[in-house]
């Protein structure tokens, strides 16, 4: 059996969804009591771990909880640090001491964002509190990895699910003539959801070792999406009005000059190659659209 670890979170809902949809046998912990069920324990990173254990038979486990907004960590460095990096640690040990593969999720943060398809390999250099955590946690995973024990790191940036909110709300004012605004200074590398759940579900049931990193080919800024799509839907650019993302006071390293990372190994070895940033936005489009243009969702 496979454990998801941080279920209720976008991508630990879908990868749930996914493997299950494969007829793998998969597990997602929540840390909500009221969605407890049979493939739904009750783990809580903000808890004490010392009585918790993974369900008998898991062979492997992704842990996907964080706390992952860069603004929650830069306000309180300590407690989310707690989650981050003591409990995730914790709970990836007592995996380890039973032979449970462990697959850590970790982010395009732990890099500075200066050198475009950073390479696995790369030394840290994090200018975010978030990616100082997550590199924390790596560094001491690495060294698990070092040691022979069964860890993976899963580096991700950006990713977009097939009814991106942000995207689908541009479009519905775009439709009816109404300004959005877009950072011409905030960069993305979209990966799409599903690719992520293959790409988790793949590892675990590998048991593979070592840094794999998937995202987009190529960044592009928020600005050009939003000038994309008003062409996309014949709508008039001037109602795309460009800002600046530092101007408005985003949080330390949320502006990075590239999100991109070398994807080359997950490409090798499981075929995973992330299509163009306008084939995934097209594909957003394709499923909101409709929807936005319903009475029924207006």
């Amino acid at each position: 059996m496979f454990l998801i670890v941080g279920g209720d979170s976008e991508i630990g809902a879908a990868a749930h969804r996914a493997m299950k949809a494969q007829g793998l046998s998969v597990a997602a912990t929540t840390r909500r009591r009221d969605r407890v069920a049979s493939d739904r324990p009750f783990l809580d990173l903000a808890a004490p771990l010392h009585d918790w254990a993974p369900p008998p038979g898991t062979q492997a486990v992704c842990l996907c909880a964080a706390i992952a907004r860069l603004a929650a960590c830069a306000d309180d460095p300590q407690g989310s640090a707690h989650v981050n990096v003591v409990q995730t640690l914790a709970l990836a040990e007592t995996c380890l001491a039973r032979d449970i593969a462990v697959l850590f999720l970790s982010t395009n943060q732990v890099f500075d964002g200066r050198t475009p398809h950073e390479r696995a390999a790369a030394a840290h250099s994090p200018v975010s509190e978030y990616g100082r955590q997550k590199a924390r946690a790596e560094t001491a995973l690495l060294r698990q990895l070092e040691s022979g024990a069964p860890v993976a790191i899963l580096r991700l940036a950006k990713v977009v699910s097939d009814t991106m909110p942000l995207i689908g709300g541009w479009i519905k004012d775009l439709t009816a003539a109404k300004p959005i605004r877009v950072f011409n200074d905030l960069k993305l590398a979209p990966t799409p959801t599903d690719q992520v759940c293959t790409a988790i579900a793949a590892v675990l049931q590998d048991r593979a070792r070592g840094i794999f990193q998937l995202t987009g080919p190529r960044d592009v800024s928020y600005a050009d999406i939003g000038g994309f799509l008003a062409a996309y839907l014949d709508a008039d650019t001037k109602l795309v009005n460009q800002t600046s993302a530092r101007a408005a006071g985003l949080p330390e390293g949320a502006t990075p000059p590239h999100t991109t990372l070398d994807s080359s190994r997950m490409r090798v070895h499981y075929g995973l190659d992330v299509p163009d940033v306008w084939d995934v936005v097209e594909r957003v489009v394709a499923n909101t659209r409709d929807q936005v243009a319903s009475p029924t969702h207006a």
